[in-house]
Protein backbone atom coordinates (compact mmCIF):
# COMPACT_ATOMS: atom_id res chain seq x y z
CA UNK A 1 0.00 0.00 0.00
CA UNK A 2 1.66 3.23 -0.94
CA UNK A 3 0.85 6.93 -1.58
CA UNK A 4 1.94 10.59 -1.21
CA UNK A 5 -0.03 11.06 2.13
CA UNK A 6 0.78 10.38 5.45
CA UNK A 7 -1.38 8.13 7.93
CA UNK A 8 -2.96 9.46 10.17
CA UNK A 9 -2.75 6.71 12.93
CA UNK A 10 0.12 8.42 14.84
CA UNK A 11 0.15 11.92 15.42
CA UNK A 12 2.45 13.39 17.72
CA UNK A 13 5.81 15.19 18.25
CA UNK A 14 7.25 11.27 16.64
CA UNK A 15 5.14 12.06 13.58
CA UNK A 16 7.60 12.41 10.39
CA UNK A 17 8.20 15.57 8.38
CA UNK A 18 6.52 14.83 5.01
CA UNK A 19 8.43 16.68 2.56
CA UNK A 20 6.54 19.26 -0.29
CA UNK A 21 4.34 17.32 -2.47
CA UNK A 22 5.84 16.73 -5.94
CA UNK A 23 4.45 18.99 -8.81
CA UNK A 24 3.44 17.41 -12.29
CA UNK A 25 2.99 19.26 -15.40
CA UNK A 26 2.05 18.40 -19.08
CA UNK A 27 5.73 17.26 -20.20
CA UNK A 28 4.59 17.87 -24.01
CA UNK A 29 3.80 21.56 -22.96
CA UNK A 30 7.42 21.75 -21.67
CA UNK A 31 9.09 20.35 -24.03
CA UNK A 32 6.89 22.50 -26.68
CA UNK A 33 9.06 25.29 -25.02
CA UNK A 34 12.00 24.28 -25.24
CA UNK A 35 12.14 23.05 -29.06
CA UNK A 36 14.27 25.69 -31.28
CA UNK A 37 12.10 26.98 -33.65
CA UNK A 38 12.17 25.91 -37.00
CA UNK A 39 13.99 27.73 -39.74
CA UNK A 40 11.22 28.60 -42.15
CA UNK A 41 9.12 30.42 -39.17
CA UNK A 42 9.60 34.08 -38.04
CA UNK A 43 8.72 35.69 -34.73
CA UNK A 44 6.97 38.66 -36.46
CA UNK A 45 3.29 38.55 -37.76
CA UNK A 46 2.36 36.91 -40.82
CA UNK A 47 3.35 38.88 -44.10
CA UNK A 48 1.24 39.22 -47.48
CA UNK A 49 4.03 38.43 -49.67
CA UNK A 50 3.57 35.90 -51.97
CA UNK A 51 6.62 34.38 -52.14
CA UNK A 52 6.60 30.65 -51.28
CA UNK A 53 8.39 29.63 -48.27
CA UNK A 54 9.85 26.71 -48.08
CA UNK A 55 8.45 23.60 -46.56
CA UNK A 56 10.13 22.65 -43.48
CA UNK A 57 11.46 18.79 -43.21
CA UNK A 58 9.64 15.94 -41.91
CA UNK A 59 9.81 15.45 -38.15
CA UNK A 60 11.13 11.83 -37.72
CA UNK A 61 8.00 9.61 -36.84
CA UNK A 62 8.40 8.34 -32.97
CA UNK A 63 8.04 3.94 -32.66
CA UNK A 64 7.10 2.94 -29.66
CA UNK A 65 8.75 -0.69 -28.58
CA UNK A 66 6.43 -2.59 -26.58
CA UNK A 67 6.11 -6.10 -25.39
CA UNK A 68 4.84 -9.01 -27.09
CA UNK A 69 2.55 -10.77 -24.40
CA UNK A 70 0.54 -13.14 -26.35
CA UNK A 71 1.94 -17.07 -25.76
CA UNK A 72 2.60 -18.34 -29.15
CA UNK A 73 1.06 -21.73 -28.25
CA UNK A 74 -2.65 -23.26 -27.16
CA UNK A 75 -4.22 -19.94 -29.17
CA UNK A 76 -6.92 -21.16 -31.74
CA UNK A 77 -5.51 -19.62 -35.11
CA UNK A 78 -7.43 -17.62 -37.50
CA UNK A 79 -7.59 -17.53 -41.29
CA UNK A 80 -4.13 -17.11 -42.71
CA UNK A 81 -3.79 -13.14 -43.36
CA UNK A 82 -4.46 -12.30 -47.23
CA UNK A 83 -2.14 -11.80 -49.72
CA UNK A 84 -0.59 -8.17 -49.20
CA UNK A 85 -1.82 -7.73 -46.10
CA UNK A 86 0.98 -7.41 -43.49
CA UNK A 87 0.35 -8.99 -40.11
CA UNK A 88 -0.59 -7.21 -37.39
CA UNK A 89 0.74 -8.17 -34.36
CA UNK A 90 -1.08 -8.24 -30.70
CA UNK A 91 1.40 -6.35 -28.54
CA UNK A 92 0.98 -4.95 -25.27
CA UNK A 93 3.15 -2.62 -22.31
CA UNK A 94 4.47 -3.96 -19.24
CA UNK A 95 2.72 -2.19 -16.03
CA UNK A 96 4.11 -4.08 -13.49
CA UNK A 97 6.79 -3.21 -11.46
CA UNK A 98 10.11 -5.79 -13.01
CA UNK A 99 10.88 -6.73 -9.05
CA UNK A 100 7.31 -8.15 -9.31
CA UNK A 101 7.65 -9.88 -12.71
CA UNK A 102 8.77 -13.01 -11.33
CA UNK A 103 5.49 -14.01 -9.26
CA UNK A 104 2.77 -16.15 -9.60
CA UNK A 105 5.40 -18.43 -11.85
CA UNK A 106 4.89 -19.62 -15.29
CA UNK A 107 2.11 -16.47 -15.85
CA UNK A 108 2.62 -13.66 -18.07
CA UNK A 109 3.34 -10.45 -16.04
CA UNK A 110 2.52 -8.47 -19.07
CA UNK A 111 -1.54 -8.24 -20.13
CA UNK A 112 -1.75 -8.82 -23.59
CA UNK A 113 -2.97 -5.38 -25.99
CA UNK A 114 -7.19 -5.95 -25.98
CA UNK A 115 -8.75 -5.58 -29.94
CA UNK A 116 -10.77 -3.10 -30.53
CA UNK A 117 -14.10 -3.08 -31.49
CA UNK A 118 -13.40 -1.42 -34.58
CA UNK A 119 -11.16 -3.31 -35.60
CA UNK A 120 -11.17 -3.85 -40.14
CA UNK A 121 -12.25 -7.29 -40.46
CA UNK A 122 -8.70 -8.23 -42.02
CA UNK A 123 -7.66 -7.46 -38.68
CA UNK A 124 -9.49 -9.49 -36.96
CA UNK A 125 -8.39 -12.33 -39.44
CA UNK A 126 -11.43 -13.76 -41.41
CA UNK A 127 -11.60 -13.08 -45.02
CA UNK A 128 -14.79 -13.04 -46.99
CA UNK A 129 -14.39 -17.07 -47.98
CA UNK A 130 -14.24 -17.51 -44.10
CA UNK A 131 -17.59 -15.92 -43.43
CA UNK A 132 -19.21 -18.53 -45.18
CA UNK A 133 -17.77 -21.26 -43.31
CA UNK A 134 -19.07 -21.05 -39.61
CA UNK A 135 -15.63 -23.36 -38.34
CA UNK A 136 -13.44 -20.53 -39.18
CA UNK A 137 -15.78 -17.73 -37.60
CA UNK A 138 -15.79 -20.19 -34.76
CA UNK A 139 -11.84 -20.69 -34.28
CA UNK A 140 -11.96 -16.83 -34.95
CA UNK A 141 -14.02 -15.70 -31.54
CA UNK A 142 -12.76 -18.57 -29.61
CA UNK A 143 -9.22 -17.30 -29.89
CA UNK A 144 -10.69 -13.78 -29.25
CA UNK A 145 -12.03 -15.13 -25.91
CA UNK A 146 -9.35 -16.54 -24.70
CA UNK A 147 -7.31 -13.52 -25.57
CA UNK A 148 -10.10 -11.24 -23.76
CA UNK A 149 -9.70 -13.64 -20.77
CA UNK A 150 -5.88 -13.33 -20.76
CA UNK A 151 -5.94 -9.46 -20.67
CA UNK A 152 -8.05 -9.65 -17.60
CA UNK A 153 -6.43 -12.15 -15.78
CA UNK A 154 -3.33 -9.95 -16.04
CA UNK A 155 -4.91 -6.98 -15.18
CA UNK A 156 -6.74 -8.85 -12.54
CA UNK A 157 -2.79 -9.72 -11.43
CA UNK A 158 -1.45 -7.11 -11.63
CA UNK A 159 -3.93 -4.68 -9.54
CA UNK A 160 -3.88 -7.79 -6.61
CA UNK A 161 0.28 -7.64 -6.53
CA UNK A 162 0.58 -3.83 -7.41
CA UNK A 163 1.59 -1.79 -4.95
CA UNK A 164 4.21 -3.41 -3.21
CA UNK A 165 7.23 -2.47 -1.55
CA UNK A 166 10.81 -3.35 -2.50
CA UNK A 167 13.39 -4.27 0.27
CA UNK A 168 14.42 -2.02 3.48
CA UNK A 169 17.11 0.56 2.78
CA UNK A 170 19.07 2.13 5.58
CA UNK A 171 17.78 5.35 4.73
CA UNK A 172 14.13 4.25 5.40
CA UNK A 173 12.84 5.27 8.81
CA UNK A 174 10.05 3.14 10.71
CA UNK A 175 7.02 4.42 12.77
CA UNK A 176 5.07 1.99 14.99
CA UNK A 177 1.25 2.41 13.87
CA UNK A 178 -0.39 0.27 17.35
CA UNK A 179 1.47 -1.04 20.43
CA UNK A 180 -0.73 -4.32 20.23
CA UNK A 181 -0.38 -6.84 17.54
CA UNK A 182 -2.92 -6.78 14.70
CA UNK A 183 -3.07 -10.64 14.65
CA UNK A 184 -1.50 -13.52 16.48
CA UNK A 185 -1.04 -16.51 14.74
CA UNK A 186 0.32 -19.79 16.03
CA UNK A 187 4.17 -18.88 15.63
CA UNK A 188 3.87 -14.77 15.53
CA UNK A 189 2.56 -11.82 16.44
CA UNK A 190 2.06 -8.93 13.83
CA UNK A 191 2.57 -5.20 14.74
CA UNK A 192 1.26 -2.82 11.73
CA UNK A 193 4.43 -0.19 11.12
CA UNK A 194 5.04 2.62 8.71
CA UNK A 195 8.09 2.01 6.47
CA UNK A 196 8.89 5.92 5.35
CA UNK A 197 11.09 6.76 2.33
CA UNK A 198 10.99 10.34 1.38
CA UNK A 199 7.64 11.38 0.54
CA UNK A 200 6.42 7.64 -0.08
CA UNK A 201 4.62 5.26 2.70
CA UNK A 202 3.91 1.80 2.80
CA UNK A 203 2.49 0.22 5.91
CA UNK A 204 3.54 -3.20 6.48
CA UNK A 205 3.93 -6.18 9.17
CA UNK A 206 6.46 -6.65 11.54
CA UNK A 207 6.44 -10.16 11.89
CA UNK A 208 7.76 -11.01 15.73
CA UNK A 209 8.32 -14.46 17.19
CA UNK A 210 5.54 -15.62 20.02
CA UNK A 211 7.46 -16.01 23.32
CA UNK A 212 8.43 -19.86 23.33
CA UNK A 213 7.33 -20.89 19.89
CA UNK A 214 9.04 -23.42 18.26
CA UNK A 215 12.20 -22.78 16.31
CA UNK A 216 11.97 -22.03 13.05
CA UNK A 217 13.68 -24.50 10.48
CA UNK A 218 16.25 -22.23 8.79
CA UNK A 219 15.93 -24.22 5.39
CA UNK A 220 12.39 -23.12 5.04
CA UNK A 221 13.35 -19.56 5.92
CA UNK A 222 15.94 -18.67 3.62
CA UNK A 223 13.56 -20.55 0.89
CA UNK A 224 11.06 -17.77 1.79
CA UNK A 225 13.69 -14.97 1.22
CA UNK A 226 14.66 -16.36 -1.98
CA UNK A 227 10.72 -16.69 -3.40
CA UNK A 228 9.41 -13.90 -5.99
CA UNK A 229 6.62 -12.22 -5.37
CA UNK A 230 3.50 -15.15 -5.19
CA UNK A 231 -0.69 -14.05 -4.58
CA UNK A 232 -0.32 -16.73 -1.77
CA UNK A 233 2.81 -17.40 -0.29
CA UNK A 234 3.80 -14.53 2.27
CA UNK A 235 6.87 -12.19 1.04
CA UNK A 236 9.16 -10.66 2.76
CA UNK A 237 10.32 -7.05 2.72
CA UNK A 238 13.62 -7.56 4.69
CA UNK A 239 14.13 -6.24 8.70
CA UNK A 240 13.57 -3.83 11.07
CA UNK A 241 16.96 -2.75 12.91
CA UNK A 242 17.68 -2.97 16.22
CA UNK A 243 17.03 0.16 17.71
CA UNK A 244 15.07 1.67 14.64
CA UNK A 245 11.45 1.53 17.31
CA UNK A 246 12.78 2.58 20.45
CA UNK A 247 8.85 1.90 21.61
CA UNK A 248 8.39 -1.57 20.24
CA UNK A 249 7.08 -3.73 22.61
CA UNK A 250 9.77 -6.54 21.26
CA UNK A 251 13.80 -6.58 21.44
CA UNK A 252 16.12 -7.08 18.48
CA UNK A 253 15.33 -6.73 14.51
CA UNK A 254 12.23 -8.44 13.29
CA UNK A 255 11.14 -9.31 9.72
CA UNK A 256 8.92 -7.26 7.56
CA UNK A 257 6.27 -8.82 5.89
CA UNK A 258 4.75 -7.50 2.76
CA UNK A 259 0.90 -8.26 3.67
CA UNK A 260 -0.76 -6.78 6.65
CA UNK A 261 -3.12 -9.96 8.06
CA UNK A 262 -6.25 -9.21 9.28
CA UNK A 263 -7.35 -12.80 10.99
CA UNK A 264 -6.16 -16.03 10.24
CA UNK A 265 -8.08 -19.23 9.12
CA UNK A 266 -8.63 -20.40 12.71
CA UNK A 267 -9.84 -17.03 13.60
CA UNK A 268 -12.35 -17.22 10.43
CA UNK A 269 -13.32 -20.66 11.46
CA UNK A 270 -14.71 -19.36 14.68
CA UNK A 271 -16.79 -16.16 13.41
CA UNK A 272 -18.33 -18.68 10.99
CA UNK A 273 -19.53 -20.98 13.48
CA UNK A 274 -21.55 -18.24 14.92
CA UNK A 275 -22.91 -16.59 11.84
CA UNK A 276 -23.36 -19.54 9.26
CA UNK A 277 -22.72 -17.67 6.32
CA UNK A 278 -24.78 -19.45 3.91
CA UNK A 279 -21.90 -19.71 0.96
CA UNK A 280 -19.46 -20.99 3.69
CA UNK A 281 -18.66 -24.18 1.60
CA UNK A 282 -17.68 -21.76 -1.23
CA UNK A 283 -15.61 -20.22 1.03
CA UNK A 284 -14.07 -22.71 2.00
CA UNK A 285 -13.24 -24.15 -1.35
CA UNK A 286 -11.69 -20.94 -2.72
CA UNK A 287 -9.82 -20.98 0.12
CA UNK A 288 -8.22 -24.39 -0.32
CA UNK A 289 -7.88 -23.74 -4.10
CA UNK A 290 -5.57 -20.71 -3.03
CA UNK A 291 -3.76 -23.03 -0.32
CA UNK A 292 -3.43 -25.47 -2.90
CA UNK A 293 -1.56 -22.73 -5.48
CA UNK A 294 0.37 -21.90 -2.44
CA UNK A 295 1.73 -25.93 -2.12
CA UNK A 296 2.40 -26.32 -5.69
CA UNK A 297 5.43 -23.74 -5.49
CA UNK A 298 6.68 -25.74 -2.77
CA UNK A 299 6.46 -28.96 -4.58
CA UNK A 300 7.42 -27.27 -7.39
CA UNK A 301 10.92 -26.02 -5.36
CA UNK A 302 11.44 -29.49 -3.80
CA UNK A 303 10.14 -28.43 -0.52
CA UNK A 304 6.85 -29.79 1.82
CA UNK A 305 5.24 -28.46 4.90
CA UNK A 306 5.36 -30.58 7.15
CA UNK A 307 2.57 -29.51 9.52
CA UNK A 308 -0.57 -27.77 7.92
CA UNK A 309 -2.11 -25.04 10.98
CA UNK A 310 -5.47 -23.36 10.31
CA UNK A 311 -4.13 -21.00 12.93
CA UNK A 312 -0.77 -20.06 10.70
CA UNK A 313 -3.05 -19.53 7.38
CA UNK A 314 -3.33 -16.14 7.28
CA UNK A 315 -6.20 -13.97 5.55
CA UNK A 316 -5.86 -10.07 3.79
CA UNK A 317 -8.66 -8.53 1.86
CA UNK A 318 -6.56 -8.42 -1.91
CA UNK A 319 -6.07 -5.01 -3.27
CA UNK A 320 -8.41 -2.98 -4.84
CA UNK A 321 -11.43 -5.49 -3.69
CA UNK A 322 -14.14 -4.91 -0.91
CA UNK A 323 -13.06 -5.82 2.53
CA UNK A 324 -16.31 -8.15 3.06
CA UNK A 325 -15.46 -10.44 -0.17
CA UNK A 326 -13.89 -13.46 -0.86
CA UNK A 327 -10.33 -13.04 0.98
CA UNK A 328 -6.72 -13.50 0.02
CA UNK A 329 -4.51 -16.70 1.83
CA UNK A 330 -1.15 -16.36 3.14
CA UNK A 331 0.97 -19.64 3.89
CA UNK A 332 3.35 -17.53 6.40
CA UNK A 333 4.46 -20.88 8.22
CA UNK A 334 7.79 -21.42 6.22
CA UNK A 335 9.58 -22.01 9.79
CA UNK A 336 8.06 -25.20 8.96
CA UNK A 337 9.32 -25.89 5.73
CA UNK A 338 11.75 -28.73 4.89
CA UNK A 339 13.25 -30.42 1.74
CA UNK A 340 11.03 -32.99 1.14
CA UNK A 341 12.13 -36.81 0.98
CA UNK A 342 11.77 -38.46 -1.94
CA UNK A 343 8.90 -40.96 -0.27
CA UNK A 344 7.15 -38.01 0.68
CA UNK A 345 5.36 -36.84 -2.29
CA UNK A 346 1.79 -37.11 -0.87
CA UNK A 347 2.58 -35.16 2.47
CA UNK A 348 0.41 -32.68 1.29
CA UNK A 349 -2.53 -34.35 0.22
CA UNK A 350 -2.81 -35.89 3.40
CA UNK A 351 -2.63 -32.63 5.39
CA UNK A 352 -5.17 -31.12 3.33
CA UNK A 353 -7.69 -34.08 3.59
CA UNK A 354 -7.44 -33.94 6.66
CA UNK A 355 -8.17 -30.50 7.12
CA UNK A 356 -11.00 -30.69 4.53
CA UNK A 357 -12.11 -33.15 6.77
CA UNK A 358 -12.48 -31.10 9.72
CA UNK A 359 -14.02 -28.73 8.02
CA UNK A 360 -16.84 -30.49 6.17
CA UNK A 361 -17.86 -31.68 9.86
CA UNK A 362 -18.50 -28.86 11.75
CA UNK A 363 -21.16 -27.60 9.30
CA UNK A 364 -23.22 -30.21 8.02
CA UNK A 365 -25.35 -29.72 4.97
CA UNK A 366 -26.32 -31.56 2.03
CA UNK A 367 -25.16 -29.46 -1.21
CA UNK A 368 -23.49 -30.59 -4.66
CA UNK A 369 -20.59 -29.13 -3.65
CA UNK A 370 -20.48 -30.62 -0.24
CA UNK A 371 -20.64 -33.89 -1.84
CA UNK A 372 -18.26 -33.11 -3.92
CA UNK A 373 -15.38 -32.14 -1.14
CA UNK A 374 -16.50 -35.00 0.67
CA UNK A 375 -15.33 -37.61 -2.75
CA UNK A 376 -12.16 -34.95 -2.81
CA UNK A 377 -10.92 -35.69 1.12
CA UNK A 378 -11.43 -39.45 0.71
CA UNK A 379 -9.56 -39.34 -2.72
CA UNK A 380 -7.03 -37.20 -1.02
CA UNK A 381 -6.20 -39.70 1.23
CA UNK A 382 -6.38 -42.86 -0.92
CA UNK A 383 -4.32 -41.48 -4.05
CA UNK A 384 -2.09 -39.24 -2.66
CA UNK A 385 -2.14 -36.59 -5.59
CA UNK A 386 -0.07 -33.97 -6.23
CA UNK A 387 -0.60 -30.03 -5.25
CA UNK A 388 -1.08 -29.36 -9.07
CA UNK A 389 -3.87 -32.41 -9.15
CA UNK A 390 -5.35 -30.85 -5.93
CA UNK A 391 -5.76 -27.18 -7.58
CA UNK A 392 -7.53 -28.50 -10.64
CA UNK A 393 -9.98 -30.96 -8.84
CA UNK A 394 -11.10 -28.02 -6.61
CA UNK A 395 -11.38 -25.54 -10.01
CA UNK A 396 -13.40 -28.39 -11.23
CA UNK A 397 -15.63 -29.02 -8.23
CA UNK A 398 -16.35 -24.64 -8.13
CA UNK A 399 -16.34 -24.03 -12.25
CA UNK A 400 -16.87 -27.38 -13.80
CA UNK A 401 -17.40 -29.45 -15.89
CA UNK A 402 -19.44 -31.34 -13.27
CA UNK A 403 -19.90 -35.24 -12.28
CA UNK A 404 -22.16 -35.49 -15.49
CA UNK A 405 -19.16 -35.18 -17.98
CA UNK A 406 -16.87 -37.90 -16.80
CA UNK A 407 -15.56 -40.91 -18.40
CA UNK A 408 -13.11 -41.41 -21.47
CA UNK A 409 -14.09 -39.96 -24.74
CA UNK A 410 -16.00 -36.84 -23.63
CA UNK A 411 -16.06 -33.84 -25.58
CA UNK A 412 -14.47 -31.79 -22.90
CA UNK A 413 -13.19 -28.99 -25.64
CA UNK A 414 -16.61 -27.49 -26.20
CA UNK A 415 -17.65 -27.55 -22.68
CA UNK A 416 -14.64 -25.60 -22.11
CA UNK A 417 -15.27 -23.09 -25.14
CA UNK A 418 -18.74 -22.76 -23.95
CA UNK A 419 -17.57 -21.60 -20.15
CA UNK A 420 -14.99 -19.08 -21.22
CA UNK A 421 -17.72 -17.72 -23.76
CA UNK A 422 -19.95 -17.12 -20.77
CA UNK A 423 -17.17 -15.95 -18.41
CA UNK A 424 -16.59 -12.62 -20.93
CA UNK A 425 -20.39 -12.30 -20.94
CA UNK A 426 -20.11 -12.21 -17.37
CA UNK A 427 -17.86 -9.92 -16.43
CA UNK A 428 -18.91 -7.47 -19.39
CA UNK A 429 -22.52 -7.79 -17.40
CA UNK A 430 -21.10 -6.47 -13.94
CA UNK A 431 -18.57 -4.22 -15.56
CA UNK A 432 -21.62 -2.86 -17.57
CA UNK A 433 -23.61 -2.37 -13.78
CA UNK A 434 -20.31 -0.54 -12.52
CA UNK A 435 -19.27 -4.04 -10.61
CA UNK A 436 -15.44 -4.26 -9.97
CA UNK A 437 -13.79 -7.81 -10.84
CA UNK A 438 -13.19 -9.37 -7.88
CA UNK A 439 -11.04 -12.24 -6.32
CA UNK A 440 -13.61 -15.14 -7.14
CA UNK A 441 -13.29 -13.78 -10.87
CA UNK A 442 -9.73 -13.90 -11.00
CA UNK A 443 -9.35 -17.03 -9.78
CA UNK A 444 -11.89 -18.31 -12.20
CA UNK A 445 -10.02 -16.07 -14.95
CA UNK A 446 -7.21 -18.22 -14.51
CA UNK A 447 -8.54 -21.51 -14.54
CA UNK A 448 -10.26 -20.90 -17.79
CA UNK A 449 -7.51 -19.54 -19.35
CA UNK A 450 -4.68 -22.52 -18.17
CA UNK A 451 -7.43 -25.45 -18.41
CA UNK A 452 -6.89 -27.76 -21.24
CA UNK A 453 -8.99 -30.88 -21.95
CA UNK A 454 -5.88 -33.40 -20.61
CA UNK A 455 -6.22 -31.35 -17.71
CA UNK A 456 -10.09 -31.06 -16.80
CA UNK A 457 -9.79 -35.19 -17.29
CA UNK A 458 -7.04 -35.51 -15.05
CA UNK A 459 -9.71 -33.59 -12.39
CA UNK A 460 -12.51 -35.50 -13.13
CA UNK A 461 -10.32 -38.91 -12.83
CA UNK A 462 -9.33 -37.63 -9.69
CA UNK A 463 -12.80 -36.82 -8.43
CA UNK A 464 -14.98 -39.19 -9.87
CA UNK A 465 -12.39 -42.01 -11.35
Amino acid sequence: MSSPDPPTETPGFNAPTWPTQPMYSNLGEVRAHLLPSKACRTPTSRSSSTVPQPLPPPLPKKTLARARSLPTQGVLSPSPTPAGQPPRPLTGSCSVDESQAGGDEARPACPPAELPFCSLDMELGLSLHDLHCPEAVHAVLAARQLEGLRTVHSRLRARFLGGRPGPCRPHHSFRLLDSLPCVKSGDSLYYRIVQVDKETWHVLAAKVPKPGAKEPHPWGLELQASLSPHFNLQGLCGQVPEGALPEAPWIGPVVLAAEVPERTVAQWLVEADAQRPPDFFWAVALMLLQLSRALELLEARGATLTELRPENLLLVAPRGCAASGHQRLLLADFGRVHSRPSEALGAHALQLGRLLRTLLDRVPLATPLTAGLERLAAQLARVQPSATLMRGALQALLWGPGYELRGRGTALGPWLRVRRALLVLHLAQRAAAGEVPGLEDWLCCEYLVEATEASMGHALELLWG
